[in-house]
């Protein structure tokens, strides 16, 4: 067996074990064993990758495998790896590992609820490793159908509007999202799915490319939160339970930049670089408005949620940039905002498990009542307002350093009016830690709340130092990442070219 294949049979694996379980204490030992595997692996495949590179393995993909899946249509189970996916994987398992420990105490239906949990992850673990487009959207749809139920039953607030919300949308993505891929598929001459061998015959007309391309890029942009078609994701987060909201914000909405990149700009090339503008002025208004947004709502999980459309659309902004640093820095802003966006889902399920409300108005001196839980909440925001020693501030400067070499008036203006959401983040960050940390207590009866307890500071202490981790160390993720980034851009400026010629 190919050793990417144990991304999907382990979950499945998880998924069996339970359905057998009879307890509370059976189904907790299946997550934690399952989850610490899958995280092992992608450590040991992170470590792995790295080596073959340094060693000099100069294949576009490594770890390849394939096997017909379809054959009249060409469908076959093709994975392999780049520096991309690898740490993507590693992203989604740590995600995985701590989600865990952050729904711990999760009731009732607790056994249904993971069973879910692991289906959503084993569509994102699919998604990652394969290399047929046909496949990955397969493992995209099971991603994303287990969301209506996580949300709709073990929800919040208007779950059952938000689950429909989310669906509707996400589901409209999808349709535009297969139009896009056949479209791919039968204009390259209908003999295969692979994005690598696609993308090496090269013989889809200009004039095709640029049909295709808005659907693939706005089926995979719904995803990603862009601009106008974000809606669902603010309702999505505020009502999906505390796990859920860490692998939607953590990595589920990281396969829209994944698929916007790896499909639509790296198979459609000359599309991309004549259709650029259009969505760049839509991912530019995606960082502001969100980061805007934020600043004026009193639920802590909306917050988050707006602030999340923005940084999900500096991921975009970045790669249609198309420079190698500011794809780099899209990358790296995907696993930033990953692993801070999941800390801070997690800190906000933790406090509205003991005060029972979200509203920055009914809260206030926690620093005194809960600490650890504080200083958890402090350290993600200053992660996530980009201070230098957390991994926020070595993505966004990678991407706006990046994207402020094209020197055009165009591109530089969009740089410089994205950059503004710096100061935007620091706004509502401050005032959320202000507001809730350090006044005085809000209620008498939140002195009887406890800290965090020792599940809950497992999952806090793990992305915590991911995130400080990313920020002091970044060099090995920026090596990893760019070593895969720059292939793709070559090819999608030398094809751009041969065009032009």
């Amino acid at each position: 067996m190919n050793i990417l294949s144990l991304f999907v049979v382990i979950p499945l694996l998880m998924l069996l074990g339970l359905w057998i379980s009879r307890n509370l204490n059976q189904v907790r030992g299946v997550m934690v064993a399952g989850s610490s595997c899958l995280l092992l692996l992608s450590v040991w495949l992170t470590i792995t990758f790295i080596q073959m590179r340094s060693a000099g393995e100069t294949a576009p993909m490594l770890f390849t495998y394939s096997i017909p899946w379809f054959k009249p249509l060409n469908i076959a189970y093709s994975i392999g790896v780049d520096g991309i996916s690898v740490v993507m994987l590693l992203l989604s398992s740590i995600i995985v590992f701590t989600g865990t420990f952050a729904s711990w105490q999760l009731k009732p239906l607790t056994k249904e609820y993971f069973l879910w949990f692991t289906l959503l992850s084993t569509g994102v673990f699919g998604f990652f490793i394969c290399t047929d487009m046909f496949a990955m959207f397969v493992f995209y749809e099971v991603a994303l159908i287990p969301m209506y139920l996580l949300i709709g039953v073990w929800g919040s607030g208007p779950k059952e509007y938000a689950a429909m919300k989310l669906t509707l949308m996400l589901m409209g993505g999808s349709a535009l999202l297969i139009i896009g891929i056949l479209g791919i598929y039968y204009f390259s001459g209908a003999t295969t799915m692979n994005i690598m061998e696609i993308a090496a015959m090269n013989n889809i007309p200009a004039n095709v490319q640029k049909i295709f391309f808005p659907f693939v890029f706005v089926g995979f942009g719904v995803l990603g939160a862009l601009f106008p078609f974000h809606t669902w994701s603010p309702d999505g987060h505020a009502s999906a339970p505390t796990a859920v909201s860490m692998l939607h914000a953590g990595v589920l909405m990281k396969l829209g930049g994944y698929g916007c990149f790896r499909i639509a700009m790296f198979l459609l090339p000359d599309a991309a670089r004549e259709l650029a503008w259009i969505f760049i002025i839509l991912t530019t208004i995606s960082v502001v408005y969100g980061a805007l947004s934020a600043c004026v709502q009193t639920d802590l999980k909306y917050i988050n949620a707006y602030s999340s459309v923005s940084h999900c659309g500096l991921v975009l902004f970045a790669l249609l940039m198309m420079t190698q640093t500011a794809c780099t820095g899209a990358i790296l802003q995907m696993l930033s905002h990953g692993l801070m966006t999941a800390l801070f889902f997690a800190l906000i399920g933790m406090i509205y498990g003991r005060t029972h409300t979200r509203d920055i108005r009914k809260l206030g001196g926690l620093m005194k009542i809960m600490p650890f839980l504080s200083v958890g909440y402090v350290i993600a925001g200053l992660a996530n307002l980009g201070l230098p020693g957390f991994s926020g501030f070595i993505a966004e400067m990678t991407i706006f350093v990046g994207s402020f070499a094209n020197n055009d008036m165009f591109h530089r203006t969009a740089t410089i009016i994205a950059c503004t959401s710096i100061v935007v983040t620091a706004v509502y960050i401050l005032r959320v830690v202000g507001k809730i940390l350090y006044q005085k207590v809000a209620d008498p009866h939140y002195l009887e709340f406890t800290d965090a307890t020792w599940d809950e500071r497992v999952a806090v202490c793990c992305l915590i130092f991911c995130v400080a981790g990313l920020g002091i160390a970044p060099l090995w993720a920026s090596d990893v990442i760019s070593g895969s980034v720059g292939p793709i851009i070559e090819h999608i400026h030398s094809l751009s070219a041969i065009a032009t010629l």
